[in-house]
């Protein structure tokens, strides 16, 4: 598992493997120009300045170009990686971005269900953002450290074996410390993700239901549980800074040591007459580059947990393999008619045993105008939920026009079914953006049509812009009515033989229910249609009235046969209208 998926990490550069080569021979360059340069100065300091005065003028002066040149040669090496490489991770992350907001659009709603929106939008943003400076940084930090390190190794064991040998002591005891202190910060910085998540997963909750939190006064008990979270995340972020730390202090403390030892052996050595001191200012200019990669491999480290830690994240969403899913041999759904029926359907939840629907059976024909009443929690949103495929039946079969929707693609299944619900979610944008979301391809004029079947076109023109108008967040700007006729012009423009009206007015007023209502009714003619009813008023016109329980459809009947019969259903009525005139 572990094998795949760093193949999967490292099949990301596949589409800038030019790029990446560049990168990595620019980062190998550069690194072996700042092994060069000291060669040079030691054989100016050990080999020009032993010469007559004009013969080392001669030889000093190209010498000097030379190493100016290669300065600006490392200049343009540490250009090419900052801005190309930076450009290339920047891709990566945009593709693995399009990937998981891809796989977020196949996920149904049973994920949704368990699933916080802060949490989900952290794996987008924060993670992908540390994974894509792993993808620019890691390669090539270590290609430079490695070449600095192997170089400055060789370089000096021809120098002074001795010398080398005391400076590269103290490796092996600097890569156990590493390692043993590695595990322990991967471990804090995945948590440290899981806590952002949660914070990230509390902010949006509260900005989403600012409104609520307002009008109730609760903004200390709002600050208060943010504080929870924020402690919990400080807590998580100090376990981790303890051990970086100590990671950081202790490999600083050894390349420190590292110098020391370098100067006393040297100094001692020159005494003794083993070392020049030509020897010994080359080994101090070594040590400099010997060091830079050791920190520069403690920064990658760091690097390292936080890009592995957000790609483990991120790879944790892609294999939530979507529950629902087009089967083998799905066809598309063409020349609906509209006949539906329910043939021994059951429902629960995955994570209950519990039966929400049990044995329901149900033929619905073709433009029949059915509506289903009932308490609050005997399933009438999720019956109507398994036509669409939102959930799964767990038993039995949904048919439209004598096919089970599990035969159809759920595009084709999901363009011939047109729902509108009580809670309307308008998108940022303006009025005829989220009207031709019904259908991407409308023209303005086919727009404006579905706004006046929907009776939206006249309080639309009274808006400041009119069909170009802002709405804010979620449609911020209009009333409750305004929203849901907006709602509505959208299903008209998709046009779709099958509608699911699911308590559409029932969080509006008495004036704004009827025109909405009015809507409503000229939508829904000659298409097969289901009304989930909270207010009774509204479906007196049905065609047909099921009346769902715990029992399952306990009775079945036009407005006035059920109020005939006093059962259930006109429990419901009267209790609805008692006291009314």
């Amino acid at each position: 598992m572990k094998q795949n998926k760093w193949k999967r990490f490292f099949g990301y550069y596949k589409p800038y493997k030019r790029v990446f080569a560049a990168d990595l021979f620019f980062a190998f360059l550069g690194a072996a120009v700042t092994l060069i340069i000291p060669l040079i100065v030691r054989y100016i300091t050990g080999t020009v300045l032993a010469r007559e005065a004009s013969e080392a003028l001669r030889a000093i002066i190209p010498l000097g170009a030379l190493m100016i040149g290669l300065v600006i040669l490392e200049c343009y090496c540490n250009y090419f990686i900052a801005y190309y490489g930076h450009v290339m991770g920047t891709k990566m992350e945009a593709n693995m971005r399009s990937e998981i907001f891809e796989h977020y659009q196949k996920l149904s709603f049973s994920f949704y269900d368990e699933q916080k929106v802060g949490q989900l939008m952290s794996r987008v943003t924060t993670d992908l953002f540390d994974i894509s400076e792993l993808f620019h940084h890691g390669p090539e930090d270590i290609v430079i450290s490695f070449i600095k390190l192997i170089g400055s190794f060789v370089i000096l064991l021809s120098v002074n074996w001795r010398l080398a040998l005391t400076a590269f002591a103290f490796i092996p005891v600097m890569v156990v410390f590493a390692g043993y202190y590695n595990i322990r910060m991967k471990r804090a910085f995945k948590q440290n993700r899981a806590r952002i998540a949660d914070i990230n997963a509390q902010i949006e909750d509260n900005l989403s239901g600012i409104r609520v939190v307002k009008s109730f006064a609760n903004e200390e008990i709002e600050k208060g549980k943010f504080e929870i979270g924020n402690e919990n995340f400080i807590k998580s972020k100090k376990n981790s800074y303890r051990y970086m730390g100590i990671y950081h202090a202790g490999l600083g403390a050894f390349t420190t040591m590292i110098q020391i030892l370098v100067i006393l052996a040297g100094a001692v050595w020159i005494v003794k007459g083993g070392v020049t001191v030509t020897d010994l200012v080359t080994f101090l200019l070594y040590i400099n580059n010997f060091t830079e990669p050791v920190r520069k491999l403690i920064n990658f480290t760091e690097q390292f947990q936080n890009g592995a830690s957000g790609y483990e994240r991120f790879l944790e969403i892609l294999s939530v393999e979507p529950d629902i899913q087009d089967r083998k041999g799905a066809k598309e759904m063409t020349d609906v008619k509209g006949k539906i029926a329910f043939e021994q359907v059951s429902f629960h939840y995955e994570e209950h045993t519990e039966e929400v629907l049990r044995n329901i059976n149900i033929e619905v024909q073709p433009g029949e105008y059915i509506a289903l009443v009932g308490s609050s929690g005997a399933g009438k949103s999720t019956l109507c939920s398994l036509i669409p495929r939102f959930y799964e039946v767990s038993e039995g079969a949904v048919k439209i026009d004598g096919t089970d929707v599990r035969d159809f693609t759920m595009q084709s299944l999901r363009k011939n079914i047109g729902i509108v619900q009580q809670d309307v979610y308008l998108f940022a944008g303006s009025v005829m953006e989220n009207i031709r979301y019904g259908r991407p391809d409308a023209s303005e004029e086919e727009v404006i049509m579905a706004a006046k079947h929907a009776n939206a076109h006249e309080f639309i023109m009274g808006l400041p812009d009119g069909y170009q108008t802002y709405i804010g967040q979620r449609g911020i700007k209009l009333s409750g009515g305004q929203k849901q006729r907006l709602s509505i012009a959208r299903v008209f423009l998709k046009n779709p033989p099958i509608l699911i009206f699911d308590e559409a007015t029932s969080a509006l007023d008495n004036e704004s229910e009827k025109v909405v209502q009015d809507s409503l009714e000229r939508l829904a003619a000659n298409r097969t249609t289901f009304v989930i009813a909270h207010r009774l008023s509204t479906i007196r016109n049905a065609g047909r009235i099921l009346v769902l329980t715990e029992e399952g459809i306990v009775e079945s009947g036009t407005h006035l046969e059920l109020l005939e019969r006093g059962g259930v259903y006109a429990g419901l009525y009267n209790m609805q209208f008692e006291g009314r005139g």
